[in-house]
């Protein structure tokens, strides 16, 4: 198995680990096969998230209204006057909510139609510009790391790419100083995109909670309308907290990466 294990991590890592030890090597699998595994699973989420949000946008909601007017009145009622709401067909910034473009976000999906999804993200999205203007404390902390939430992650390539060259370039060296330094950095980095994920969840959550309450409160859905929302928000945060587990497992083979390349060129 372990040396099953080596060639894994040895394919995976690109050069050889005959000097790494049994014990790293059996972790870096494990640790592979688990980052696989959730995959797998939140993939399997994905699509039943993609079933429920189209069978929810087939069915118009009570209110008779588009997502992007449910977001409008939710917004002006709560004197959010400033924030656009703007269509989006952006992977990226699908439904969302950004504080620096004073923006709610909704994809052309759900804008311009009448449906319980409508409903759902709308509302939503409308909740987290009202935590902020709350300045509810997670919300001030989310934006201001938003930089290190959406691209830390894509940092520690960059960064290790650019410690080799120089080394190669510029100091020379066969301790690979550089490359060592910039693994480091780009890892602390990722932690912080690690820990800042939490922060994106628990806004999240509590904005579907305020939602909730919200359309309740105002008769702005029926029962079974609140039921199938606080379903789709049910696999929204499943989907969230498979990101972040396959976040932690990546985090964690990034240090196995470095405890590796140490002792390789031991």
């Amino acid at each position: 198995m372990i040396e099953a294990f080596r060639k894994i991590a040895e394919s995976e890592m690109g050069y050889s680990l005959n000097n790494v030890s049994d014990s790293i090597i059996f972790v870096i699998g494990i640790v592979l096969i688990l980052i696989v595994v959730v995959s797998i699973f939140a993939f399997g989420v994905q699509i039943v998230l993609a079933i429920k949000y189209h069978k929810y946008n087939k069915r118009k909601n009570s209110l008779d209204m588009t997502g992007q007017d449910i977001a409008r009145k939710i917004l002006d009622e709560n004197e959010l006057q400033n924030i656009k709401v703007k269509s989006s067909g952006s992977l990226l910034f699908g439904n969302s909510y950004s504080h620096f473009f004073k923006k709610v976000r909704l994809r052309r999906l759900t804008w311009k139609k009448d449906s319980v999804s409508s409903l759902a993200m709308a509302s939503q999205k409308s909740c987290l510009a009202i935590l902020d203007k709350e300045n509810d404390p997670d919300m001030k902390t989310r934006i201001r790391l938003t930089p290190f939430i959406y691209f830390g992650p894509l940092a520690f390539i960059p960064l290790i790419i650019i410690g080799v060259i120089l080394d190669i370039l510029i100091i020379k060296s066969q301790s690979l100083v550089c490359t060592t330094v910039c693994m480091i950095l780009g890892l602390l980095i990722y932690l912080v995109s690690f820990v800042m994920s939490i922060k994106v969840l628990k806004t999240e959550k509590k904005a579907q909670d305020k939602a909730c309450e919200l359309l309740k409160n105002n008769n702005m859905a029926t029962e079974d309308e609140l039921e199938m929302i606080k379903e789709l928000f049910k696999l929204y945060n499943i989907e969230y907290i498979n990101d972040m587990v396959i976040s932690l497992l990546e985090l964690i083979y990034r240090i196995l990466q470095i405890i590796a390349y140490i002792q390789q060129k031991d």
